[in-house]
């Protein structure tokens, strides 16, 4: 297992050839402006919560990789709303 951190709330863990991207803000985070977001590999993107600094590159990323977007049921669903591939969960689910 090897886990990145990217600055902020952002981190990303790769382990079993899966790539795990966690609360992407990585674009306008002065700290993480050496890190380009174009060359992250993501299969699944966990969302904490919906705060900017916690979303801000999640379309952009998921767009381009085609990672599903894990998170609690009202974001999953709004980003299934947009057309992107989501699993919601809820607190103390699996």
């Amino acid at each position: 297992m090897k886990i990145t951190y990217y600055g902020h709330a952002s981190l990303g863990i790769k382990v079993g050839g899966m790539n795990v991207l966690v609360d992407p803000f990585i674009t306008a985070n002065p700290l993480a402006a050496h890190i380009n977001i174009e060359t992250l590999e993501a299969d699944y993107i966990l969302i904490t919560h919906a705060h900017g600094d916690h979303v801000l590159d999640v379309e952009s990323i998921a767009t381009r990789t085609g990672a599903v977007i894990v998170s609690n049921a009202e974001i999953a669903a709004y980003y299934a709303n947009k057309g992107f591939t989501s699993h919601p969960m809820n607190h103390g689910g699996s």
